[in-house]
């Protein structure tokens, strides 16, 4: 398995991944999420994406396709997504879940209260109108390489 960003005609799959796991994408072609991707003998295993507010990232849309869950590619995609931001000077990310809290939580993020997110990620249409009230809230503040 490799993860790597994703390449423009790959997005129709890594849409259906997202519908088939019930998540947002309703905002994809308006926003700017850099996706990338896990690929296994050229099927589409996982995705996760990152959408850039300056020095703020929201991290959205983990999914792992569930015969590969537990394998160790969600946090492999995490992984890349963290280094990735990290590179392009994302100093924290932000996301909301309803159901990877736990995950979350073992890779250094914090539970926050969805009011004291960076205001430039309250604006993002994930947290105004996609993502539920009751979604967990989570942070992390990522160290800069040098």
């Amino acid at each position: 398995m490799i993860v790597r960003p994703l390449a423009h005609d790959e997005e129709p799959r890594v849409r259906a991944l997202l519908v088939e796991a019930a998540l947002p994408v309703e905002d994809l072609d308006q926003s700017n999420v850099h996706f990338m991707v896990a690929v296994d003998d050229d099927a589409t295993i996982g995705a996760i994406g990152l959408e850039v507010f300056g020095p703020v990232g929201l991290l959205r849309s983990l999914v792992v396709r569930p015969e590969a869950r537990g394998d160790g590619t969600g946090g492999r995609l995490v992984d890349a997504l963290e280094s990735f931001a990290r590179t392009n000077r994302v100093s924290q990310l932000v996301l909301l879940t309803q159901t990877a809290a736990a995950f979350f939580a073992h890779r250094g993020y914090a539970v926050i209260d969805r009011a004291a997110a960076p205001a430039e990620v309250q604006r993002s249409a994930e947290f105004r109108s996609l993502c539920p009230a009751s979604a967990t809230c989570m942070i992390k503040v990522l160290e800069q390489t040098p």
